[in-house]
């Protein structure tokens, strides 16, 4: 690989035309490189942590059953075998994490600049998902399709039962249907047929239920000379509408989830929003990570999605973009707390075991 792509310094000089050709021709040869293998002990040691301290919880709270049932004379030995043996698994979690983060995390942190390859164009190709979203999709086409920046406006309808599709088209979107059920099928859909354009070298991908908007481009791009993938993150409090379909329980679970993968990744990327979907992805980038992806993974597609972008080494950055309130009902993970907790925990197995076991 030539050495310009050692240009990403502090300070970037304006890169010449014939400079960038070069420049991008080495980066399009080179194949992303896998992140080196690690044992995530740090992830590990949360999860087993957690374990250990859910364990001792549990067994506090035998006393109420105890006293208010009495049943002390059964319990209460059962209480104390757990309270004291839940302290091997909360200990255990502390070592391995400590581990990771005093002894291995110099050498898990890639040892390169920080990273600035500017965009030859910021023009951009957005891609909308959809489903049974004839309510705003008119009105979501219309608002991305009037930035100065996008150049055409994607929609995948996952074979709506409504007029998605008719409205999406009306508006001026180039419309797709995806007969196959399933958000990770839309997504993969939407991605695949975004990255046929090859006038764009970006790749924004979005949803069709006005719960994010147009103008947010302009700080995904801000970010792209940084990184192959923008994640948007919903989690900034004053850029998030008061009344949304993420509840405080989604939203710290995101949270959380983000967390274990940052910590599988450790030294890679921040990460604290596995659940969004608006999110940009440079071209060159996104035709190397197409075929690794699995569409058939449902609704925890976005953290399949990061964790297999980080894997094969592309470099994830976070950004923080506005949330609204979605039009119309929601029809993924954010039903309720319930359907929520459920994907939560279909995406710590993914990341945790892998993500063949949840297609």
């Amino acid at each position: 690989m030539s050495n310009k792509l050692k240009l990403q310094d502090a300070e970037p000089a304006p890169i010449a035309p014939a400079e960038w050709a070069e420049l991008r021709a080495d980066l399009l040869r080179a194949p992303a490189k896998p992140a080196a293998v690690h044992p995530p002990l740090l992830l590990y040691g949360v999860l087993i942590f957690c374990i250990g301290i859910s364990g001792y919880l549990f067994g506090v709270l035998l006393v109420f059953p105890r006293y208010l049932l009495g049943l002390n004379g059964v319990l209460e030995p059962v209480s104390e075998w757990i309270v004291w043996y839940s302290g091997m698994p909360t200990v255990a979690g502390v070592v391995l994490a400590l581990a990771d983060l005093l002894l291995f995390l110099d050498r898990k942190r890639p040892d390169v600049p920080v990273r600035y390859l500017p965009l030859a164009t910021r023009k951009v190709t957005v891609a909308l998902t959809a489903y049974n979203d004839e309510e705003s999709i008119a009105d979501a086409v219309r608002d991305f399709r009037s930035h100065p920046l996008v150049s055409r406006v994607i929609v995948v309808s996952n074979n709506s039962k409504d007029a998605t599709f008719e409205r999406a088209q009306k508006a001026g979107a180039i419309t797709f249907n995806e007969l196959a059920p399933g958000y990770g099928r839309c997504v993969y859909r939407c991605l695949r047929e975004a990255a046929r354009f090859d006038d764009t070298e970006v790749v924004i991908l979005c949803e069709g239920d006005l719960t994010f908007r147009a103008y947010d481009i302009d700080k995904l791009l801000a970010y792209a000379p940084h990184g192959d993938v923008v994640n948007g993150t919903r989690t900034v409090e004053p850029l998030r509408q008061y009344t949304t379909q993420l509840s405080t329980f989604m939203y710290y679970g995101n949270v959380f989830v983000g967390k274990l993968l940052e910590a599988k990744h450790l030294g890679r990327s921040t990460i604290t929003d596995v659940g969004t979907t608006y999110k940009l992805c440079r071209r060159d980038a996104l035709l190397r990570l197409l075929p690794t992806l699995n569409p058939a993974v449902n609704l925890e597609f976005n953290a399949h999605f990061l964790d297999t972008a980080l894997a094969q080494g592309q470099v994830l950055v976070e950004c923080p973009v506005t949330f609204h309130q979605r039009v119309g009902v929601s029809k993924g993970g954010n039903i309720n707390n319930l359907r929520g907790l459920k994907v939560g925990l279909r995406m710590i197995c993914g990341i945790v075991f892998g993500w063949k076991h949840l297609a």
